[in-house]
């Protein structure tokens, strides 16, 4: 009985290849669950074109006056609120003015690349695709731009993940 439930945990732990978008080197932890937010819309028809049509995300349930969607495997819904939105704040960061809220995915970097491919022409990019912090552990390809609701959606990809949440002195 004890080595059954060892190898079902060690089974659960390793990471599984899933695609997405058509992208197929994503990995999905089972350590790591998926997350889930809601936010308002005004337009949910706009915002529903937005997330299937431009970013590719697969409708999951939805209703009249919501929908939820797969975001890379995580539960992102949009509620009609009728005109109501999040106000949008500035953070100046590395010269640019980075939009509050935001949220995004920490892909991987030739996911990255595929995303910022295909979403040139389709978006106007806040800050468009670039590296922050070349060169050193802390490297990464980042990218902002917004959705149909003044949403800031913001994606990265880190040269090694290990360093996704370690300290580094950026260099400069």
């Amino acid at each position: 009985m004890r080595a059954a439930h060892d190898t079902q945990n060690s089974r659960n732990s390793k990471a599984e290849r899933v695609e997405w978008a058509g992208v197929k080197s994503l990995s999905v932890n089972h350590m790591i669950r998926p997350f889930h937010l809601a936010l308002p819309t005004s337009n949910l028809a706009a915002t529903r074109r937005f997330y299937v049509d431009v970013m590719g995300c697969r409708i999951g349930r939805e209703d009249t006056s919501w929908v939820d969607l797969d975001l890379y495997g995580h539960q992102l819904v949009f509620h009609d609120c009728g005109g109501k939105s999040l106000p949008t704040l500035y953070n100046p960061v590395d010269r640019h003015q980075v939009p509050l809220p935001h949220f995004g995915i920490i892909l991987r970097p030739a996911d990255f690349t595929t995303l910022a491919a295909r979403l040139e022409g389709q978006v106007s990019f806040v800050i468009a695709p670039t590296i922050r912090f070349s060169g050193t552990p802390g490297e990464q390809q980042t990218m902002f731009f917004k959705d149909p609701n003044a949403y800031a959606l913001e994606f990265k990809a880190f040269a090694d993940d290990r360093f996704i949440f370690e300290p580094f002195e950026p260099t400069g």
